[in-house]
């Protein structure tokens, strides 16, 4: 069942209509009163004709089978609104330095731009009678094309406006040194068996009765290229009264028709990719165990970033779709999905498609290729560049030739950048020469790849560990070491032992030995090192507070991914409730007297409630929690009415604090740090959540290795590897 079933209940009288009154004029309706023009048998004759054009139609282009699919889906089932804008006003920058700026402060993974107008697309095709769709390689250009003649073969039950049929056609087909479009029309109702097919295809030109789709102008052979263009453009101009919708890859429009509107196909957004999953996802089996709803769940998760941003590009969303659709989850080695994603837009996208690569590529195979993205790669990424000026890459290419004994010399930079542009859509020009990778993810992956080809690792710890914008990169490339990621998680260990080799790092063990001592052999069921993280995430909030900071968030992740969900959950809830009574106790937290009252209530009730919780984790061996639970209780009852200053509530605060320190067998000066302090202990425990993160997306890890690592984690005499 391919979901088009309806479509032709719904399809084959109003086509039988059309081609009625094209034929024998407007005088009655199908099956009515058009007198002695028409006899049954006639009528028959164009109702089959009318059913198997249909048929034809929905078999053709009316279902989606790509990358290996089981089975075709239906567009009707899985179609999500294609959105159109002016591909034109993401050009207007004027260098390279101004795509970065607007790129930075985006704030965004991806390269959309936000203030392109976009509109559906079938309104648009609605609007304009001669429209241009341009789009990236699987975009959607040529689904977009294939859905607007479904909602047409409806005829007035469709979203398609006009009363017109279509005529879907492949322009990869146009080998022939001579084009004739009408004679191919015609042929296409002549197959499904119209009564007087010539006849019919020239009254329907003739009376605008024709939707015609042109796709894929990008896929003609370049030898016949300017005859096809020619062809078109004489045929658009005999023909004007009906509507056409030709594709192309942006990159490969060279010269737009005279008639046409040039819209660009828009980057999915979240409902659209929301949408679409929920299409995928539609059998009732699907709908009863909520696997659109879990997919799209886990591609919202933080560490699924990268992959969502795949997902703007249908073709990388359908990628994404069947790779849940077999294991219900994403791989935690993220490597091996961008590999895969990758590789469909290097050679399986123009193989599924039976695109001819151009004679440059000829030498160049696949795997050379990568090599050469991923060093354009990896220097754009370590200069901090994601825009390049079409003549860096162009050196690139060519320096790389040259220094590689292996690669074909004979290949032009500028014709392997336009190949790769047209063809993949992995570099994407986005303003006037000036081009990046077409998505972040991709350039990522392929920086990744650099560093575990030529050996880097080390020099990546060195140089990124603490940089937010390499976090990606890192746990790439430790799913790319198929020998194991040891001696990267060593140089990380190395780096990160750094810190406490400092002042700071002195104080640090202090609380290090701290945790050890209160979690030490305690009957909680959760290990020692995550013992120690959840006291000094506990720890870390009492001091982010005292600073009236709110930055813990990296301490307490790493207390999350060491401990069950259970734990954490209790834990994060401490965290919480710490944060907002002790920031309260800050001289600045609040001049209101009121707010200052309803805050330290609303603390003590949160730390009431975590005391008792905490207490079941059996984690704080040394903590008298039935005793700390009775004296907040009799906090409680001494809490200051409203009326009182606010001198009075921020002093009952401290109080707060000291009752919780005092059961913690915690002092002040262990945990009162600076604010540039507490940004160095937040990069410390970036690190060690980094490297964990790293084991986990790694292929092999030595338990051994592991084992030792852990062991030294949060500890007061711990020796980083590599000493």
């Amino acid at each position: 069942m391919t979901g088009l079933e309806p479509l032709a209940a719904a399809a084959v009288g109003g086509v039988a209509t059309v081609v009625t009154e094209t034929l024998f004029g407007k005088g009655g309706r199908w099956f009515g009163g058009i007198g002695n023009k028409i006899n049954e048998k006639t009528k028959q004759a164009i109702f089959n004709a009318s059913h198997q054009y249909v048929e034809n139609y929905r078999e053709r282009h009316g279902i989606l089978k790509v990358l290996g699919m089981r089975k075709p889906i239906g567009l009707e089932y899985i179609y999500t609104t294609v959105q159109l804008l002016d591909e034109w006003g993401v050009r207007n920058f004027a260098s390279v330095a101004d795509l970065e700026k607007n790129f930075r402060e985006n704030s965004a993974r991806g390269f959309r731009s936000e203030e392109c107008k976009k509109e559906p697309g079938i309104k648009i095709a609605n609007q304009e009678k001669y429209l241009m769709v341009l789009g990236a390689p699987g975009s959607g250009k040529s689904t977009f094309l294939r859905k607007t003649g479904l909602e047409a073969l409806k005829v007035d039950k469709g979203k398609f406006q006009h009363r017109c049929l279509p005529v879907f056609l492949e322009l990869k087909r146009f080998t022939e040194p001579k084009i004739d479009l009408q004679a191919i029309i015609s042929q296409e109702f002549a197959t499904c068996g119209f009564p007087s097919a010539k006849k019919f295809t020239q009254k329907a030109l003739a009376e605008g009765k024709l939707l015609i789709l042109l796709d894929g102008l990008d896929e003609v052979p370049t030898q016949n290229l300017s005859t096809v263009i020619q062809a078109i453009e004489d045929f658009v101009d005999r023909n004007k009264k009906n509507r056409f919708i030709t594709s192309c890859r942006t990159a490969a429009y060279r010269s737009s028709f005279r008639r046409f509107s040039d819209l660009a196909i828009a980057d999915f957004d979240d409902q659209q990719i929301e949408q679409f999953i929920n299409n995928w996802f539609c059998s009732e089996s699907d709908k009863k165990a909520k696997t659109p709803e879990k997919c799209w769940q886990l591609l919202q998760k933080r560490e699924n970033r990268a992959a969502k941003e795949l997902a703007q590009t249908p073709l990388l969303l359908t990628f994404l779709c069947l790779v849940y659709d077999r294991s219900q989850n994403f791989p935690d080695n993220r490597s091996t999905l961008y590999r895969k994603a990758l590789r469909i837009l290097l050679e399986e996208w123009a193989s599924e498609k039976r695109i001819l690569r151009d004679d440059i590529y000829q030498g160049l195979n696949t795997e050379l290729e990568e090599i050469l993205l991923a060093e354009i790669a990896y220097k754009g990424f370590k200069t901090d560049r994601l825009f390049f000026p079409q003549q860096d890459i162009v050196a690139e290419i060519r320096s790389f030739l040259a220094s590689n004994l292996n690669a074909p010399q004979n290949l032009d930079g500028e014709a392997i950048l336009n190949a790769i542009e047209v063809q993949q859509g992995i570099l994407i020009q986005r303003a006037e020469d000036i081009y990046s990778f077409s998505h972040l993810t991709l350039q990522e992956y392929l920086t990744a790849q650099y560093i575990a080809d030529n050996n880097k690792q080390q020099n990546l710890v060195v140089n990124h560990l603490t940089d937010k914008r390499w976090r990606e990169v890192f746990l790439l490339v430790a799913g790319l070491m198929r020998n194991g990621a040891d001696d990267l998680l060593l140089f990380m260990e190395k780096q990160t032992q750094q810190i406490l080799k400092t002042s700071l790092g002195k104080r640090l063990l202090v609380l290090f030995a701290w945790a050890e001592e209160m979690t030490a052999d305690s009957s909680g069921e959760i290990s020692p090192l995550g013992k120690r993280a959840i006291a000094i995430s506990l720890a870390n909030a009492l001091a982010l507070a005292n600073a009236n900071a709110f930055a813990y968030i990296y301490a307490n992740a790493l207390a999350k991914v060491l401990t069950s969900t259970f734990a954490y959950t209790y834990a994060n809830a401490l965290t919480k409730a710490l944060a907002t009574a002790f920031t309260f106790a800050n001289a600045n937290a609040f001049a209101n007297a009121n707010a200052n009252a309803n805050a330290n209530a609303f603390a003590l009730e949160q730390l009431i409630d975590y005391a008792d919780k905490c207490e079941k984790l059996k984690i704080f061996k040394k903590v008298n929690f039935p005793v700390l639970t009775t004296r907040l209780k009799i906090m409680q009852d001494k809490l200051p009415d409203k009326k009182q200053p606010r001198e009075v509530h921020q002093a009952f605060a401290k109080e707060i604090i000291k009752t919780w320190l005092n059961a913690f067998h915690l002092i002040q000066e262990m945990i009162d740090f600076s604010k540039e302090e507490l940004k160095e202990i937040d990069n410390y425990f970036y690190s060690n959540l980094l490297m964990v993160q790293c084991k986990q997306a790694a292929l092999r890890v030595s338990p051994q290795t592991w084992h030792e690592i852990e062991s030294r984690m949060l500890r007061s005499n711990s020796k980083g590897g590599f000493e």
